[in-house]
């Protein structure tokens, strides 16, 4: 049972694990043993709370497909356990992405100091820079 939250459990039921074999260059257990981890999880067949789900399918995440399925690949490790362990992780943390709303962003004005000092260092450095013209005296 995969524990997301106080109140949210995902049944070891719901999810699905295959080994498969790791991709890339390797030495000669590369060839032979099945050590990485294809996990699926199917988000609308789930007995996750619906505004799980809503927010699940909501994502645009490479990870989640048309369908709403979840597939997450993890091969980093040598050790099969191990990649199974960080696949359930990673599960874990992109269905925990989606449990708390993110606050509506408030629009602020910048102060009237504020606006007052930016156009004030403006005036300033333009002055610098017409200080850098050629001194025009009185050659005759």
């Amino acid at each position: 049972m995969l524990q997301i939250s106080t109140h949210v459990n995902i049944p070891d039921s719901e999810i699905e694990i295959k080994a498969i074999r790791s991709q890339g260059a390797g030495g000669q257990n590369v060839n032979k043993v099945s050590t990485a981890i294809h996990l699926r999880f199917d988000i609308a067949a789930s007995s996750l709370p619906e505004h799980y789900k809503e927010r699940l399918l909501a994502l645009s995440d490479h990870r989640i497909t048309k369908e709403g399925i979840i597939n997450i690949k993890s091969q980093g490790s040598r050790s099969q356990e191990e990649n199974r362990e960080e696949a359930l992780a990673r599960l874990k943390m992109l269905i925990q992405s989606v449990k708390t709303t993110q606050k509506k962003r408030k629009a602020t004005k910048p102060t009237k100091s504020s606006q007052k000092k930016r156009l004030d260092s403006k005036t300033k450095r333009g002055k610098i820079k017409k200080m850098r013209g050629r001194f025009k005296g009185s050659e005759g």
